[in-house]
């Protein structure tokens, strides 16, 4: 195997693949890294402006000139406003998924949509139950109907109040130290900072006003605007989209599935679902399953149709259906070089424009379906939930179409494949513990569980793909502290075989002993990056349980692959609810001395939550376990 491949990636599948993109010259995302080398110093600090036509400006990080924009923005002032702008279209990318799922949930409510249906009645009624809606001798569509006015309100409301999903779902304690916050930084400085939010859409607009020519240059002002406006995604947003994903398509429930580029299957029609939003996967998996696609399938000589999935489009289909996952974002390429693929069909988020070109090396159909990731050179094929059936079909049908144009000396799907059991929404999650956090908290309390530790996020083609997810999971877990985490990290632990009943055997004794008693692995599978609002709202519980503030909670979390404006967005919301919060790469921040500031020791103070970077995951597990130590002397336990 080639060393470089090697280097690339922690994963035996992926190296197999890069060896193979090595001797047929294909392009990867790994090449163009090279390709760019070396990158902009300024723009890795943070300290580069765009925001007008009198720039590019960049701030000499070491203090010699300029040390000022040509409008007189510091160093500080431009990274705050740039990491601001990540936060903006991060929470916008993840609550306008939210606002898909809201809008159709409306439509079959009211009859509109017929080729949806609500799966879950009692998430419905929870749900409802929770926003204080009436459900005593209602109809299940009734009671659908105004949980869906009041998702869709959350969006575009104009009052000053917190928005609603917040209100109920958030801890009472985390809400009142919020609002002691603003009262104490409007009595410090004169100055409105508010940080409960009020509109989702509101937040991201307000960032995007203050972070205009002329206006907002205080770092603390626009950090304090960042936090309100990724807690409107994590505690709205993507919060919605759970939620209402739940109520439409399951709660997920515990199941083993297969994980890695394994579970493509050369006699099989190969169809892969990438991207985000499971409105599009969940219909396609529904029509790719039916016995017409099916013997369609066979009539061209294949054995049927196989489903794929990659990415947390992947992440929402295994923890629903128990579809097979062919891998995180950094698989993307990989898997169309398989050559056994017939058609890869994505939505929204985190897909490369590099696939349409790849694609046309085989005979892979690159399908996009969703006007806001056109692409150049892609087949595009519109989605449209009130045709939901017809559009699936055609689909499908495209894929079945391209299996005769199979190479089959193209095809190489390496071996590599490993299970996992998924599907621990909170719901299960408490299911397992007979209805109540308290036996997690006993399990906390007796020190059998150090604390919780939260990871998330993306394949980084910076850093050895996997390596971080796999072996800081690892050294947790080895130290008696559950893991917990969605997206890319899930799917890189999953094809670790770190969800895997055996893996029980890499933690320490007591945690081993509380997973053996539940039968569960010590790494649970929360679901896409979306889902993060599920490990929110298991703090919630905890937190309310115990009368404390999140922030007094043994928590942790970690985006150690991180790279997407969506990541900025989580990571600012966990920190704005409390947790800290650790990072690798280093943030944009670092050209600005009092932005670094604000987010490391001022977070720290004002919010409980904060941000700290390491960048090895040996020393990173230390520095969580320490961390998780402090909260636990804190609450004398």
């Amino acid at each position: 195997m080639s060393e470089l491949s090697r280097k690339r990636s922690a994963d035996p599948a992926a190296i197999e693949m890069l060896n193979l993109a090595e001797r047929k010259q294909y392009e990867t995302i790994w090449d163009r890294l090279e390709k760019q080398q070396p990158q902009c110093g300024y723009g890795q600090l943070g300290t580069c402006c765009r925001l007008c036509t009198m720039g590019p400006c960049r701030i000499n990080p070491f203090g010699e000139e300029p040390t000022h924009g040509v409008c007189g923005a510091t160093a500080d002032t431009i990274v705050a406003r740039n990491l601001a702008r990540m936060a903006a279209v991060g929470s916008s990318s993840h609550s306008d998924h939210g606002r898909g799922a809201a809008l159709l949930l409306k439509e079959v409510a009211i009859g509109k949509n017929k080729d949806y249906r609500i799966t879950d009645v009692e998430k419905l009624k929870a749900v409802a139950t929770r926003l204080g809606i009436n459900t005593a001798g209602r109809s299940y569509l009734e009671i659908a109907s105004d949980v869906a006015d009041v998702a869709i309100n959350c969006f575009g409301k104009q009052d000053e109040e917190p928005i609603i999903f917040l209100q109920k779902y958030m801890p009472k304690k985390r809400i009142e130290r919020l609002k002691e916050i603003e009262t104490m930084l409007f009595e410090k400085t004169g100055k409105k900072m508010g940080l409960l939010p009020r509109g989702i859409d509101r937040e991201a607009v307000d960032i995007l006003h203050r972070t205009h020519f002329g206006c907002d240059a205080d770092p603390l002002s626009l950090m304090m605007q960042t936090v309100r406006c990724a807690l409107s995604d994590g505690w709205a947003g993507s919060l919605i989209a759970t939620e209402i994903q739940d109520i439409l398509f399951g709660t997920p429930t515990i199941k083993t599935v297969k994980a890695n580029l394994g579970v493509l299957d050369a006699e099989y029609v190969n169809i892969i679902i990438h991207g985000h939003e499971p409105i599009l996967s969940e219909k396609v998996v529904e029509i790719a399953l039916s016995e017409e696609m099916q013997e369609a399938a066979r009539k061209v000589g294949a054995k049927g149709v196989n489903v794929a999935g990659l990415c947390c489009t992947g992440n929402e289909l295994l923890m629903r259906q128990g579809v097979g996952i062919a891998g995180n974002e950094l698989h993307s390429e990989l898997a169309i070089m398989t050559g056994a693929v017939e058609a890869m069909v994505v939505d929204v988020q985190c897909i490369y424009p590099s696939l349409a070109k790849l694609s046309n090396c085989f005979h892979t159909q690159f399908i996009t379906t969703n006007e806001q990731a056109a692409i150049p050179g892609a087949i595009h094929i519109q989605f449209d939930e009130e045709k939901a059936n017809d559009i699936a079909r055609k689909i499908v049908q495209a894929g079945i179409d391209a299996f005769p144009n199979r190479d089959k000396s193209k095809v190489y799907i390496p071996s590599n494949i490993s299970n996992a059991i998924v599907g621990f929404s909170v719901e299960e999650i408490l299911k397992i513990l007979g209805g109540s956090v308290a036996p997690l908290v006993d399990a906390i309390a007796k020190g059998s569980i150090k604390g919780v530790a939260g990871i998330v996020g993306c394949n980084n083609v910076k850093v050895k793909q996997d390596l971080y997810h796999q072996e800081l999971t690892k050294e947790l877990i080895k130290r008696d502290i559950l893991v917990i985490g969605t997206g890319c990290w899930a799917i890189g632990a999953a094809k670790a075989g770190l969800m895997d009943i055996s893996a029980q055997g890499l933690a320490g004794e007591g945690l081993k002993a509380v997973c053996k008693a539940l039968d569960i692995p010590p790494v649970l599978h929360m679901g896409s990056c979306v889902d993060c609002s599920r490990m929110l709202v298991l703090a919630g519980a905890l937190a309310e349980h115990l009368d404390v503030d999140i922030s007094d909670l043994p928590l942790v979390g970690s985006a150690p692959e991180w790279m997407t404006e969506k990541a900025v967005a989580i990571g600012t919301y966990f920190v704005g609810s409390g947790v800290p919060v650790h990072l690798w790469p280093a943030p944009p921040i670092l050209g600005g001395p009092e932005v670094t500031k604000i987010l490391t020791e001022g977070a720290k103070e004002l919010l409980g939550g904060y941000f700290f970077i390491e960048e090895g995951p040996e020393a990173t597990a230390k520095r969580m376990e320490e961390i998780i130590l402090e909260k636990r002397t804190a609450l004398g336990i």
